[in-house]
C-alpha cells in the first residue's frame, strides 16, 4: 500500500526510480547549497521531483530515455517538491526568474541555469517526448561521455 496511515503517501518509490539512475538526492537547503557549490563547473541536470502522474508517467522514465544519449550531464541532482519542502524552495532560488513548476528540469553550465523545462512541457506528453527535450539540451551544452 502507498498510502500510510495519517502520513500521506510513501515516496520512496518515486525518490528510488531517479536514485537508481545515478541522480543524487538533497534533501535539506544546506545539501543543496552544496551541490550548486560543487558543481560550479561542467554540467548539471536537476530534477524537480513530484508525486503527480505526469512526474510518474512522463518525467522520471524521461530521465531514464535520456540518459541512453550520448551526450549527457557531468552531474545529477534532484529535490522533491512538496515533500522536502526547504530544499525545494532553496533549489529554486537558484532559478528564480522562473516560476515555480513540478516536475521539472532546470540545467546549468558552469554554474549558471541554461535551460528549463517546466511542467507544462510535461503534463500531457509522452516520456519519449520530455526525454527528447532533455537529449535536445544535453546535445547543446553537455560534451560526449567516453566509457
Amino acid at each position: 500500500m502507498q498510502f500510510g496511515f495519517g502520513i500521506g503517501p510513501d515516496t520512496s518509490w518515486m525518490r528510488k526510480e531517479l536514485t537508481d539512475l545515478g541522480v543524487q538526492e538533497v534533501t535539506t537547503p544546506e545539501e543543496v547549497d552544496q551541490m550548486m557549490k560543487d558543481t560550479s563547473k561542467g554540467t548539471t541536470l536537476l530534477v524537480i521531483n513530484s508525486v503527480c502522474g505526469c512526474a510518474a508517467g512522463n518525467a522520471r522514465p524521461a530521465v531514464k530515455i535520456a540518459m541512453a544519449n550520448s551526450k549527457k550531464p557531468d552531474h545529477l541532482f534532484t529535490v522533491f517538491a512538496g515533500q522536502d519542502k526547504d530544499a525545494t524552495a532553496r533549489a529554486r532560488s537558484y532559478f528564480s526568474d522562473f516560476p515555480p513548476s513540478s516536475p521539472s528540469f532546470a540545467f546549468f553550465k558552469d554554474g549558471e541555469i541554461k535551460a528549463m523545462i517546466p511542467r507544462h512541457r510535461v503534463e500531457g506528453r509522452s516520456a519519449q517526448e520530455v526525454a527528447q527535450d532533455l537529449q535536445m539540451v544535453f546535445d547543446a551544452f553537455c560534451e560526449e561521455q567516453t566509457v
